[in-house]
């Protein structure tokens, strides 16, 4: 992002009256930020995102259509590129335990309705700090690195809907090895990195083909296992060797017995802040 273009969001709220008061406070106390589009509904903030293209995005916790986790969920795999980052996640809410939860993690932020000037302002201070971050990827950060974006959306949605199962994750993987179908154990898995057709499944041993794209394994997977590193990769967290960068500053996940590197996209890179 450079640094001297405005900050671009996208307003999802399906009260009218709120996203107006938000948007009257917002400019208040953030007179340069640049609203570029307001939803209705979590659909429409996907499309608006995908379309515009925001460094933030204000999502109403529930909304139809889509809750604003399920469209964040959606919203964090758009970027198909280094060029537009996952954008900023702020949740409204009228609901303090959720935002309690968000704020804490320090991967998302959160707007009590109505929108107080003196929360705002402490929202839109720790908005900016981490927009400046995300242009400084080489800066040594005094912060522990917060947890991965999809562990704290999967929390939110429990939290959500209590009434809901337990979320039963992926425990096997069928997959073609040569011209064998063979079941592998998630938990044998390496990583899962995609191309426009297939994804590789990599364990320690086998290397095989499924055609589930990440995005839906995102979902399907233990977040507190498996860590989205780039839109078309996600590797084990139990599995990552260490971390490295190459001549053009990119960092890169080692992982354990093989001599590959997987490549973090600038979307992810607060993940290893303390590496």
């Amino acid at each position: 992002m450079n640094s001297a273009a405005p900050i671009r969001a996208v307003l999802a709220d399906d009260e009218r009256l709120m996203r107006e008061q938000l948007r009257s406070r917002l400019t208040e106390v953030w007179p340069e930020l640049e609203i570029v589009a307001e939803a209705k509904n979590g659909l429409e903030a996907v499309e608006l995102t995908k379309e515009h293209k925001p460094d933030l995005v204000f999502l109403d916790i529930r909304m139809p259509g889509l809750t604003g986790v399920e469209a964040a969920r959606q919203i964090a795999q758009l970027p198909d590129d280094d060029e537009w980052l996952v954008p900023e996640i702020v949740f409204i809410t009228a609901y303090d335990q959720y935002a309690v939860e968000a704020f804490e993690q320090g991967v998302a932020d959160y707007v009590l309705k109505p929108a107080e000037r003196e929360r705002l302002q402490l929202t839109v201070a720790r908005i900016k700090k981490r927009l400046a971050q995300r242009d400084a990827p080489s800066a040594d950060f005094s912060d522990s690195a917060p947890v991965p974006l999809q562990q704290l959306l999967h929390k939110l949605s429990g939290q959500l809907n209590p009434a809901a199962a337990k979320p039963q994750y992926l425990q096997w993987i069928q997959a073609t090895v040569g011209q064998a179908i063979q079941m592998i154990p998630v938990e044998d898995v390496l990583f899962f990195i995609s191309d426009e057709k297939y994804t590789r499944v990599q364990t320690a041993k086998v290397e095989a083909l499924i055609r589930k794209p990440i995005k839906e394994l995102v979902d399907e997977l233990d977040p507190q296992v498996f860590w989205q590193i780039h839109r078309s990769t996600l590797v084990n967290a139990r599995a990552i060797d260490g971390i490295t960068r190459d001549f053009r500053g990119r960092q890169l996940v080692g992982v354990k017995g093989l001599t590959e590197k997987l490549e973090v996209s600038r979307s992810y890179t607060h993940l290893f802040k303390g590496m």
